[in-house]
C-alpha cells in the first residue's frame, strides 16, 4: 500500500501538526506500508527558511526512514490577510506543481489546516490516482470566523465552500478529536468519518528515560519553586492574558514561577501586558527542539494547557497535553469539553479552571503549589491514561486496520 501525506507543516520545524503527522508516518513505514511526505520548505513558527534551504537546493530528503519532498513556498513576517493568503495559496500551487511528477499512490492524506491546501489535493489525488484522505485537525473555517482572525462574509462564505466540497471529494474524512468528528458527521451525515486521535510516543516521553539536569539553574528558578509551564504556540486561540492576570492575583506567593515557552502571534502583545502588570513571575522561553522538551518537562511540575471559552473548543484536546501526562505531569486544565471529560474526570490527571477566569486559575494555582505530593500523585494518573488510551503505535495500527 502506498501513502502520500500532503502537508504545509512537517519537521525539521517544531510544532503539533509537524510532530503529529512525522510520528504517524515512522510508524506506518514501520508497518510496511510504504509512505512519502510532500510539504513546504521548513519556515514556521518564525516566517523565515530554515539555514540549509534558503537556496531551495533541498528538494528531496529522508527523514527517519520517510521519504520527503519539498516545494517552495513564500514566507513573510508581516501579519496582514494578503502576505498570509499569499503563504497558503504558494504552497497550494507549487504542491501541485512539485507533486504531480510524482508516482501514484493509493491512497493520498492531506492535512486541514490550511484548508487551501484542499484545492492541491484535490487535484493530485485525480492525477495521482489515490483516494482522497481529508484530515481535519481544527474545524476551519469556524474556528477563524469565531477566533475573529477572519471577519470577511465573502471570504468566509468562499472557505465554508470549499469546506464542503473538499469533504464532498474525500474517500475518508479523518478528525483529530471526537468533537470534530461528531461535527463532520452531524453536517455531512452522507460522509464516513473517522477517529484519528493524536497521541503520544509514550517510550520517548518516559520520566524514567531522563535525569534531573540544570534548567532550574540555569534559568533562574529555585529547587522548592513550583513552576507552572505552558509550552507551544502564543497564539489566538490559547488566551494567555488571562494566565498573566492571574499571575498578577498570585504575586505575593513568591513561590509560584509560570513559564511561557514558544513563539506565535500574541508574543510581542504578552510581553508588553508583562510589562504593564509589572510581573516578576512570569516568565518567556524560546521554543525547544523535540529531542530537548523531555528534559525540560523533568524539571518542571504542572503542565498549564489554557484555552479561550469558546464554544468551539468543546471538542479541543491540545497535543501539549499528551507529553506532559506522559511525563508524569499533572494539567492545570482550562479547556471544557472533551478534554475535561477525558484528563479531569476519568484520568484524575490534573485541576479545572474556567477558561478566560483569572480568579479560578488563580486559585488552582495556589491548590497545586500547596500540595506537593498531589502533584506526584495526578501526574502518575496522568501516564497511565495515556499509555492505556493514546498511545501512537496502537493509533496507527488501527489507523492500518481502517486503511
Amino acid at each position: 500500500m502506498k501513502l502520500l501525506i500532503l502537508t504545509q507543516y512537517y519537521p525539521p520545524e517544531i510544532g503539533a501538526p509537524q510532530n503529529r503527522l512525522h510520528e504517524l508516518a515512522v510508524r506506518l513505514k514501520a508497518n510496511s506500508i510504504d509512505v512519502e511526505v510532500l510539504t513546504a520548505m521548513p519556515n514556521y513558527p518564525k516566517m523565515e527558511l530554515f539555514e540549509g534551504y534558503k537556496n531551495g537546493s533541498i528538494k528531496e530528503e529522508i527523514i527517519d526512514g520517510v521519504q520527503v519532498f519539498r516545494a517552495r513556498i513564500f514566507v513573510s513576517k508581516s501579519k496582514g490577510i494578503l502576505k498570509r493568503l499569499l503563504n497558503y495559496f504558494s504552497f497550494v500551487f507549487t504542491s501541485y506543481w512539485r507533486g504531480r511528477k510524482l508516482k501514484n499512490y493509493d491512497y493520498l492524506l492531506v492535512e486541514s489546516p490550511p484548508l487551501f491546501l484542499g484545492y492541491s489535493a484535490m487535484a493530485l489525488s485525480k492525477k495521482l490516482k489515490a483516494k482522497l484522505i481529508f484530515n481535519v485537525s481544527d474545524l476551519w473555517p469556524e474556528s477563524a470566523e469565531k477566533l475573529a482572525i477572519v471577519s470577511n462574509k465573502t471570504l468566509l462564505k468562499f472557505a465554508y465552500n470549499l469546506e464542503a466540497k473538499c469533504y464532498r471529494k474525500a474517500h475518508l474524512i479523518t478528525g483529530q478529536t471526537q468533537g470534530i468528528v461528531d461535527n463532520i458527521k452531524f453536517r455531512f451525515p452522507n460522509k464516513k468519518v473517522y477517529w484519528l486521535p493524536n497521541g503520544v510516543d509514550v517510550d520517548f516521553y518516559n520520566p524514567e528515560l531522563y535525569s534531573k539536569n540544570d534548567f532550574r539553574i540555569k534559568n533562574g528558578f529555585k529547587i522548592e519553586d513550583t513552576l507552572f509551564f505552558y509550552g507551544g504556540i502564543l497564539g489566538h486561540a490559547q488566551g494567555l492574558q488571562t494566565v498573566l492576570k492571574a499571575a498578577k492575583i498570585v504575586e505575593s506567593n513568591t513561590s509560584i514561577q509560570i513559564i511561557l515557552q514558544g513563539a506565535g502571534p500574541e508574543k510581542e502583545e504578552l510581553l508588553k501586558l508583562k510589562e504593564s502588570l509589572q510581573l516578576e513571575n512570569v516568565h518567556f522561553l524560546p521554543p525547544v527542539s523535540k529531542s530537548e522538551m523531555p528534559f525540560v518537562l523533568k524539571e518542571v511540575d504542572v503542565a498549564l494547557v489554557p484555552l479561550r471559552k469558546l464554544d468551539l473548543f468543546q471538542g479541543a484536546i491540545p497535543s501539549k497535553i499528551f507529553e506532559a501526562l506522559a511525563m508524569e505531569k499533572p494539567l492545570l486544565l482550562g479547556v471544557n469539553g472533551e478534554a475535561k471529560a477525558h484528563f479531569i474526570d476519568k484520568a484524575k490527571a490534573g485541576f479545572y479552571f474556567e477558561p478566560e477566569n483569572e480568579v479560578s486559575l488563580a486559585e488552582k494555582l495556589v491548590e497545586f503549589a500547596q500540595d506537593k505530593a498531589q502533584i506526584i500523585k495526578m501526574g502518575k494518573m496522568g501516564r497511565e491514561y495515556v499509555i492505556e488510551n493514546f498511545n501512537r503505535n496502537k493509533i496507527a495500527q488501527d489507523f492500518i486496520q481502517q486503511l
